[in-house]
């Protein structure tokens, strides 16, 4: 039976029919074109072009507006689907990360016992053998513990199978002697560092230097 209770909303995903839109459309092609054209020759074209580059700065934040109020209510409406689905889905990641994390504690404790096992037995073997040189003959039987079988590789169900895998992983535990290929600079702490003291700190292996931009200031 279908849901009545379920809510709809309408919301608009056609901006390219908004008038605003349009008109944005308009003024940002007229300025690509001009901008395509222009030719700096001296100050006064300097001036002119700082006139459209604070066109330019107001323009994109009417689009940045404009694209706000479009994605606002759509971005609204996605947030609340996704978290009715993230409290579907979140629980379903807990369960699977117990089961698995349950299943290789009790795989790992087996594989424990069945070495455990086999030393023990190897270690009786090497007394008996050990005893039989020495002596010619045992004074008592060898009693070897029961084998302790490793957990089977695949398990096989009528709705899944489970295998397993080995997964390799690393932790670097001394960055001195890791070769060159493998260090990689912190790109975000030395510009950090750049742009704060104006390249007056000196950092090995780095060469620095300023290059102008433009900052405009739209009124």
């Amino acid at each position: 039976m279908e849901n009545q209770n379920v809510t709809t909303a309408i919301i608009n995903i056609s901006p390219q029919t908004d008038a605003a839109v349009i008109s944005l459309q308009a003024e940002v092609t007229s300025l690509l074109k001009y901008a395509e054209s222009r030719l700096i020759a001296g100050d006064a074209d300097v001036k002119s072009a700082t006139e459209d580059l604070s066109l330019l700065a107001k323009l994109k934040k009417a689009v940045a507006d404009k694209r706000k109020d479009w994605l606002t209510p759509i971005k609204e409406k996605l947030d609340a689907v996704d978290s009715i689905f993230k409290s579907l889905s979140l629980p379903l990641e807990q369960a699977d990360r117990i089961t698995r994390t349950k299943i290789l504690a009790y795989r790992q404790e087996q594989e424990r016992k069945a070495r455990e096992a086999e030393e023990i037995n190897r270690l009786r073997m090497e007394a008996a053998r050990k005893e039989m040189e020495l002596k010619g003959e045992l004074t008592e039987s060898v009693n070897l513990v029961e084998a302790v079988p490793e957990p089977p590789k695949t398990v096989r169900t009528d709705v899944g199978n489970l295998g397993t895998a080995q997964i390799w992983k690393f932790e670097v535990v001394d960055f001195a002697l890791l070769p060159n290929e493998y260090k990689m600079a912190d790109e975000v702490k030395i510009g950090k560092v750049v742009r704060a003291t104006k390249g007056s700190i000196a950092i090995p292996g780095v060469r620095m230097w300023s290059e102008s931009t433009l900052k405009i200031s739209a009124k």
